[in-house]
């Protein structure tokens, strides 16, 4: 997927495909995280659209949750999701910044070499 060690570094508009394509990615992730969030809340707590919209956000943004469950099944889904939201915001981080550390370490070994 990326040029290897001897290989040139792309051009600025094919780095910008790259991060672009990246961000794409990374925000196809989190929507789908956050619509898995809201549908659990809708499911298990019964929130409605915006409600659940909040709760899911507000985990997925790293914030913590607003409301606590109150269902069993929503304690469960809610303790999961809280997880599941931790680990989808360090990838979403590495998604979005890996091909700007890949550019800077390609960089520095170019000069090296």
């Amino acid at each position: 997927m990326y040029e290897a060690r001897h290989q040139a570094l792309l051009s600025p508009s094919a780095f910008l495909r790259r991060v672009l394509s990246h961000a794409a990615a990374a925000l196809l992730l989190f929507g789908g995280s956050l619509v898995l969030g809201m549908a659990g809340y809708m499911h298990f707590e019964g929130f409605i659209a915006l409600d659940a919209f909040l709760e899911a956000s507000m985990l997925l943004g790293g914030m913590g949750p607003l409301q606590a469950p109150v269902t069993p099944g929503g304690k469960v889904f809610a303790g999961l999701y809280a997880l599941y939201a931790g680990l989808v915001f360090v990838a979403v981080a590495a998604i979005v910044l890996a091909p700007v550390v890949h550019r800077v370490l390609h960089r520095f070994h170019l000069d090296r070499g």
